[in-house]
């Protein structure tokens, strides 16, 4: 589908704009879900990093290696998946092919759920979180610098 103008990129009409709304909804959902899973993991660990969330349990503040474990997959995400939407956002604005920005969109959000599943739930030896990480990675740079060339001042 070759995009024209402005109007057209940001119609609900175009697939890519629309595969974009969809994967970026799933990431936000996914990290909200880090949030709680975070949370449920450190009460079931009783493992509390301030003093009065662990006042409440008549403790001292403690870390636990899987509260750790599970805090760290949340941080990467806060640390890839906003970076990933600035690029997507550009990349969409190049009015670039609907199957390839829709396998990459999907192809990101499947890695960033591997990334977390291999780290945080079930944890997997290396190089499976790697991988996982790579792929993300390397989406996210094919489609900033794409972005970068197609709008080169």
């Amino acid at each position: 589908m070759a995009v024209n103008t402005t109007a057209q990129l940001f119609s609900l009409d175009n697939s890519v704009f629309r595969a974009y709304l969809f994967y970026c909804s799933l990431l936000v959902l996914k990290m909200m879900f880090m949030s709680i899973y975070t949370a449920a993991t450190r009460m079931s660990k009783k493992a509390f990093a301030n003093p009065e969330d662990s006042a409440m349990y008549k403790m001292k503040p403690t870390t636990n290696d899987q509260v750790e474990r599970v805090r760290r997959a949340h941080l990467n995400d806060l640390e890839n998946i906003p970076i990933f939407t600035v690029a997507a956002f550009v990349y969409l604005m190049t009015g670039p092919s609907a199957w390839l920005a829709q396998t990459l969109f999907l192809a990101f959000t499947a890695a960033r759920f591997a990334h977390t599943l291999v780290y945080a739930v079930v944890v997997v030896p290396q190089p499976a979180r790697a991988l996982a990480f790579f792929v993300g990675y390397a989406i996210t740079a094919y489609m900033a610098i794409h972005g970068a060339l197609h709008f080169m001042v």
